[in-house]
């Protein structure tokens, strides 16, 4: 079959839209085009992807090779398109099984030798890939961070000859199974260390006990930074859902994985922000 699909998912914002991988092997000249708006990182892709394959000890098929990221019009960046285009490359070529990619959908970036590395977004990813009834396929280190997505069904793997053979039916692997995230929850700061402002404490148990909004005025230095501070403090632990936003964000936003489960945030934007730097410009 020249024809290969593989699902993947990119990143925008904290959503993950849903993307095909469509591999085409044709007849001509050696080449290999990638289209569907990819930027400089995806379009790299192509060359990580054949070192990947020929150090993996398949033979990257000597033909002109088409690869489109479809949506068209939604724009790719990163390299956790990798995997993806890996596996359907092969899948075309006749090296894998193109059926057993029908249910799966894969993120991770390829090492020249056929390592998986992690890649950023994998939590967003999870949930939508939940929501479509669809096994997720991710980088080792990227695992335990998937499987918060409670009910999905992850497969794990630190190198691309893993999948492969899982997918040929050779080695199957077992799905993962989450050993869970380190609660890591440091303590709040406590209201008892605020001296007096017996009225702004007040206020602050009165807007946490009825979910009410709180405005602070009064000059620099009279101490309203440290008493929004402690209002986390005094507010419930996050349900399951908003933990799960929370780590989303999380996910995004870090360029390492995810590592613990997040508790309540507390930011404080100096006031002279923008709102461009308030909500992210560009």
């Amino acid at each position: 079959m020249s024809l290969a699909i593989v699902h993947s998912r990119a990143q925008v914002g904290v959503e993950a839209p849903a993307v095909t991988v469509e591999a085409h092997l044709a007849n001509g000249l050696p080449s290999l085009a990638l289209v569907g708006l990819p930027e400089t990182a995806v379009k790299e892709s192509k060359d990580r992807v054949r070192s990947a394959i020929l150090n993996s000890g398949f033979d990257f098929p000597p033909r002109r090779i088409t690869l489109n990221l479809a949506p068209a019009d939604l724009p790719k960046d990163g390299g956790r398109f990798d995997l993806a285009i890996a596996l359907g490359v092969l899948a075309a070529s006749g090296q894998l099984p193109a059926n057993a990619l029908e249910e799966v959908e894969c993120l991770g970036e390829l090492a020249l030798s056929g390592t998986l590395r992690p890649v950023q977004g994998v939590l967003p990813a999870a949930l939508a890939a939940r929501a479509a009834g669809r096994t997720l396929v991710v980088p080792r280190e990227n695992a335990e961070e998937a499987s918060l997505a409670s009910g999905l069904k992850v497969l794990a793997a630190g190198h691309l000859l893993e999948l492969t053979a899982h997918f040929a039916g050779h080695t199957p692997l077992a799905p993962y199974e989450a050993r869970g995230l380190l609660e890591d929850r440091p303590p709040y700061p406590d209201l008892a260390d605020v001296q007096g402002q017996v009225a702004a404490k007040r206020a602050l148990l009165v807007a946490a006990a009825g979910s009410h909004n709180l405005l602070f005025c009064g000059p620099p230095g009279t101490g309203k930074t440290l008493l929004a501070s402690r209002l986390p403090g005094l507010l419930p632990p996050l349900e399951e859902q908003e933990a799960l936003e929370v780590a989303a964000i999380h996910s995004v936003a870090s360029h390492a994985p995810l590592q613990a489960w997040p508790q309540r945030p507390f930011r404080q934007p100096h006031h002279s922000a923008s709102g461009a730097a308030l909500v992210g410009g560009g």
